[in-house]
């Protein structure tokens, strides 16, 4: 009975996971579909519109972090970056990254686009995808997995496609709101270089932890990054 009762908290948790990434994947949708990722407005107007459309037309009125978009040379800044507002161009990468809280379970979502039709960074857009499928494809895999070494493996296959790894976290925890937290030295809810702790590990509960994996390729050369962030398992 026990059992049983801890294996449906446990796909309770997850169900709730995904409906709140899909409300963000139709939330995102919506941004497309209304054309709000245009040339000739700063990454600032654009948070502005996006919330804006969260809340009227989705309900969704509170974020768990910083709202991000990032036009441009911007797109090479890692999450803890904050670069100045800059307006979008008609050549640009652009990244959104939002964290909605949806019925009380967080969200988090990345995801890159293209103003133009230049080759390179509509190359960029179609590798962080295929990584971000393989690296979870790669996780399924595994049966033990340090946070550094799935930061390693993330570093690795940013090189097998060509490009540099431009963030300082390869992924993170998420769950109901406020997830949980760690002491602030403690790097074990991260995909980070220095977390030694096993990431398939349940929590002191013995929850099943669940994992957003996030992608951020750059190509320093060009001034173009590209990211990519959702559900890990």
């Amino acid at each position: 009975m026990i059992n049983r009762l801890v294996r449906n908290m446990m796909n309770e948790a997850k169900q709730k996971l995904t409906l709140a990434e899909q409300k963000a994947k139709e939330l995102f949708a919506a941004v497309e579909e209304r054309g709000l990722i245009a040339p000739g407005k700063t990454e600032s107007e654009l948070i502005a519109e996006i919330v804006e459309l969260a809340k009227n037309e989705f309900g969704i009125d509170q974020f768990w972090h910083k709202k991000i978009v990032r036009a441009g040379a911007n797109t090479l800044q890692p999450y803890s970056g904050n670069p100045p507002d800059v307006v979008i161009q008609n050549d640009d990468m652009v990244i959104v990254d939002f964290g909605p809280i949806v019925d009380g379970w967080e969200a988090d979502l990345g995801r890159t686009y293209v103003m133009g039709n230049d080759p390179l960074k509509l190359k960029l857009k179609t590798d962080i995808e295929a990584a971000c499928h393989e690296a979870k494809a790669w996780h399924t895999q595994q049966y033990g997995l340090t946070g550094a070494a799935y930061f390693n493996y993330l570093t690795q296959l940013a090189k097998k496609y060509g490009w540099e790894y431009g963030g300082e976290i390869g992924g993170h925890i998420v769950g109901h709101f406020p997830h949980e937290q760690l002491d602030p030295d403690d790097l074990g809810l991260d995909i980070h270089p220095d977390n030694h702790s096993d990431i398939l590990q349940h929590d002191p509960q013995g929850n099943p932890r669940h994992w957003i994996l996030e992608i951020h390729f750059v190509d320093r050369a060009n001034n173009i990054g590209g990211f990519f962030e959702q559900l890990l398992n």
